[in-house]
């Protein structure tokens, strides 16, 4: 399924019904009077977090949305029947913003959270609430209330306790696949990943987290090269990240600190909030290299890079440093005051 993570809508509340203007003519009340009743309120649309959904392509074709007209009110004082309300299901982790008036409405987190994207028109009043000592026999009533119609775009930003970082071909779907049940696609080419891939790792049976593996970030990402950039905020969400850089097995293959300072610029680019993001250093593909030289070369780059946070070395392939970096992750996830939803 292609993964859309962008989307513009309309969405149209119902119109309320207008109220009526009726007078009671019965056998036995040659005076009766007005007994108009009230139209019924417009529906609203409602947009609903279905934890089912992981993308916003349902709304690829249809992005018009239209909920129930209430109905107008009968004598007899009946009151008309309320408009039904449309409910449009979204995925959990999709913010919507009003376009017109470019403010957020609001941000869905949680299943089968709710969220009045449009609200229905209010009822038209009948001539029975216009009757007083001077006017017996009113004829006014009012029409009902237009429902809200609000140009919305929705953006999806998926909730993961970890996101993973780092340039093409780093070995970020490599331990996604080591460590959970997801199977993102694994290939030695660059931009293997074109959509995020959620994870779940268990540690035990109380104990797990998310991991979201986003298309890694090349050179020139926040000027629209590759990408890697359309994804970053998705890692906004997340309360760690996990900036994983691949050890140069050959002669030729890319200098780890210099993919890092080139990464670290697109992230002060994109967002200060990203750049300042609790942040580990994972060193992929160790089995490539002698410990001694993975050691050796760790060390030398560390220094190089003056990094003060924590460091890993890992090998997905050969399944090790895995058990120590998910045990940390999970520690320091338990112990972590953030609110990772903001």
């Amino acid at each position: 399924m292609k993964f859309v993570d962008e989307a513009r809508i309309v969405v149209r509340a119902g119109h309320g019904g207008s109220g009526s203007s009726s007078f009671r003519r019965e056998k036995f009340e040659p005076k009766g009077g007005p007994d108009g009743g009230d139209g019924g309120k417009g529906g609203d649309v409602i947009l609903v977090g279905n934890e089912g959904l992981n993308t916003l392509i349902d709304f690829r074709h249809k992005k018009n949305f239209e909920a129930q007209r209430g109905v107008s009110g009968r004598g007899r004082q009946m009151y008309g029947k309320q408009g039904d309300d449309l409910i449009i299901k979204v995925p959990v982790g999709t913010e919507v913003y009003d376009l017109e008036m470019d403010i957020k409405v609001g941000d869905i987190t949680e299943h089968n959270q709710t969220l009045i994207a449009a609200a229905g028109g209010k009822g038209g009043l009948g001539n029975m609430h216009f009757k007083s000592s001077r006017n017996r026999a009113p004829q006014q009533f009012t029409p009902g209330e237009e429902g809200q119609i609000r140009q919305l775009r929705l953006e999806l930003k998926v909730l993961a306790d970890v996101g993973l970082l780092g340039f093409p071909n780093a070995g970020k779907s490599t331990y996604v696949d080591a460590v959970s049940h997801a199977k993102p696609k694994i290939a030695d080419y660059p931009f293997t990943t074109l959509y995020p891939a959620l994870g779940v790792v268990s540690i035990d049976s109380e104990t797990s987290f998310v991991v979201a593996d986003i298309p890694g970030i090349i050179e020139g990402a926040a000027e629209g090269a590759g990408l890697g950039i359309q994804f970053l905020k998705h890692l906004q969400r997340t309360g760690l990240l996990l900036h994983m850089v691949e050890l140069p097995a050959y002669e030729g293959m890319a200098d780890p600190v210099e993919q890092f300072k080139a990464l670290e610029i697109e992230l002060e680019k994109f967002s200060n909030e990203l750049q300042g993001k609790e942040r580990w250093l994972v060193f992929t593909k160790s089995d490539l290299m002698t410990k001694d030289t993975v050691k050796e070369k760790v060390k030398e780059y560390v220094k190089e890079l003056k990094w003060k946070n924590p460091v890993f070395i890992i090998s997905s392939i050969a399944r090790t440093g895995l058990n120590d970096l998910n045990q940390h992750i999970a520690d320091y996830l338990s112990t972590s005051d953030e609110d990772i939803w903001n």
